[in-house]
């Protein structure tokens, strides 16, 4: 009876080992790119991640300790053992997916914000009207947008009415253009990092570490808000390129 424990324990703590290092390279695929910082804390990747994994990572081993038993036919734990491991490698795929259909995809600025721009917000049919030379979905982690002066003011109340119903502006192919050719309604909306302080005087540590991290002066800085998935951050620009430096987890709406 303790040989066929041992026996259980080594092939599931082999298992175990197996599962931690794919784990980990789909966390580097994850993290390294669908969601690098800050998107994994403003997305939300990171809670999703870890508990798809870490399901994963314990099911397979437990049931490996289950069923192992060198007792049996060789044909027949072969086939027990591959049975397991396609049951766990297609719930981790189906999760690995579920992450990839919610990674941001956008980094948007929409005439006074920015915001967040996931690949499940995009609609399907709204994907033929994406710019030439804009990826709509890229893999290589987000992309820096910015949504076009509407044409008209009957553009503007169509657009306003849609997004009342739950279609955000920013995730309109339609209306998407480059970064660099809003940069000057980017600046015109940045205001003065100081502004923060004086407004968030409970927060003046943390906006100085945010401003430290870029290795420049408060007075070389401007400030957008941006709406994110599950909360609000702030974006630090540089004043005279637009070129984003920083983000901070600050509601400053």
């Amino acid at each position: 009876m303790n040989l066929i424990w041992k026996d259980r324990f080594k092939a599931s703590g082999i298992h175990l080992g197996l599962s931690i290092a794919i784990a980990l390279f789909s966390a580097a695929l994850v993290f390294g790119l669908w969601y690098p910082y800050p998107y994994r804390e403003i997305s939300g990747g990171r809670e999703l991640f870890l508990i798809v994994v870490s399901v994963d990572v314990i099911l397979g081993p437990l049931i490996t300790l289950a069923v192992f038993n060198r007792s049996k036919p060789l044909q027949i734990l072969r086939r027990d053992l591959a049975v397991v491991v396609l049951i766990q490698l297609g719930a981790l795929s189906y999760g690995v997916w579920t992450v990839a259909v919610a990674r941001p995809v956008h980094l948007v600025f929409e005439y006074d914000r920015f915001s967040v721009v996931h690949a499940i917000d995009i609609a399907p049919e709204l994907l033929a009207k994406v710019p030439t030379g804009i990826d709509a979905t890229p893999l290589l982690g987000p992309s820096l947008l910015s949504l076009r002066p509407f044409r008209d003011s009957g553009e503007q109340a169509d657009a306003t009415l849609l997004a009342l119903n739950g279609l955000s502006l920013s995730a309109r192919p339609d209306l998407w253009q480059p970064y660099a050719s809003a940069k000057s309604q980017v600046l015109q909306a940045a205001k003065p990092v100081a502004n923060l302080k004086t407004r968030f005087v409970g927060q003046a540590a943390a906006i100085d570490a945010a401003v430290a991290s870029t290795g420049r002066q408060a007075e070389t800085l401007r400030y957008v808000p941006l709406v994110g998935r599950k909360s609000f951050w702030t974006v630090f620009l540089d004043p005279i390129t637009a070129e984003v430096v920083a983000f901070m987890p600050l509601d400053s709406f």
